[in-house]
This record gives structure tokens, C-alpha cells and sequence, in this order.
């Protein structure tokens, strides 16, 4: 299994960074994780996409994959595969979750735990797991900077991004 968790502390409320993270065109500029998009699906605090998945590290096509995001407001974002028939060679490949959770902390702020999850079958783990062992904690990490970026330079309000824990 590769799991990765960054957390940060941002300046701004956790609805703001949750929203951000829901607006998926928006949020593909900073997750070099998301390819191309086919779809995206929004009906209040779910929404279903369908989009090429990066692996970063990894050269080669894969499958479309169709996700659901489920926002708890306020707290967290949870990310998993759609149900079967869906996802079916994505799923005899590797089990994935992902998520957002955000806790208010002192003076405005908000406390983001992201994290990735990739449980590979074994037939395909020897592929996968080195090269994303090596590579996917500084996706995230990158992921989180340019978010911070962007928001910071939005005419909307922003969320500082500041660092807790490694560099």
C-alpha cells in the first residue's frame, strides 16, 4: 500500500478551501494528478467526475476513472471509486481513497489533512508501488503550494498556506 498525508495550516475558513477542492476544473490546475476531464457531475455536496488519471512517475495510458466526491461541509472532502459496473479494470488494478478534512484552529484558520491512498492488486504492486513511494508525497506537497498560489492571488478571498510538519 502507498498512503500519503500532508497537512498544513491555512488562513481562511474551511468552507472556502472545500469549495475550492469541489470546483474540480479549478482544482486540476494545482493536482498534476487529474488528466483530462470528460465530466463533472455536482448535486449539492456530491459530485461525480469522470477524468484520465496521472500517477506521477508513471509513463503510461490509463483507464478513465469516474470518482465521488462527498463534501461533509465545513469538515471534509471524501474521495473513493463510483460503484461497480463502474471502474471495473481501474478496481482489479488497486483500491483508492482520498480525502480533504479540515479542523478550525486559532485566530481563523484551518488545519488540512490531505490524503491519498493506493492499495495495489499484488499481480501489479511491484510496478506501482516503488515509483510512487518515490513520487507522490511531493505531488501532494506541490499540490498544496500552488493551491496556495492560486488563492493567494484571487480576487476572492484567500487562504494562506502556511507549513506544518516536513518542508
Amino acid at each position: 500500500m502507498v498512503q500519503v498525508e500532508v497537512v498544513r495550516t491555512l488562513g481562511c475558513a474551511p468552507e472556502t478551501y472545500l469549495e475550492f477542492v469541489m470546483d474540480v476544473e479549478r482544482y486540476r490546475e494545482v493536482d498534476d494528478k487529474i488528466g483530462p476531464i470528460a465530466w463533472v457531475r455536482r448535486q449539492g455536496d456530491l459530485t461525480e467526475l469522470k477524468f484520465r488519471p496521472r500517477l506521477p512517475g508513471m509513463n503510461m495510458p490509463e483507464p478513465y476513472a469516474v470518482v465521488r466526491m462527498r463534501l461533509t461541509p465545513g469538515q471534509r472532502i471524501d474521495i473513493r471509486l463510483a460503484p461497480l459496473p463502474r471502474n471495473l479494470t481501474n478496481r482489479l488494478v488497486s483500491k483508492y481513497a482520498a480525502s480533504f478534512a479540515c479542523e478550525p484552529v486559532a485566530g481563523g484558520q484551518t488545519r488540512v489533512t490531505r490524503m491519498i491512498s493506493y492499495r495495489f492488486n499484488p499481480l501489479v504492486r511491484w510496478l506501482f508501488e516503488p515509483t510512487l513511494r518515490r513520487t507522490l508525497p511531493g505531488s501532494v506537497e506541490r499540490e498544496l503550494r500552488l493551491a496556495r498560489e492560486i488563492l493567494e492571488h484571487d480576487e476572492r478571498p484567500h487562504c494562506p498556506l502556511s507549513t506544518e510538519g516536513t518542508p
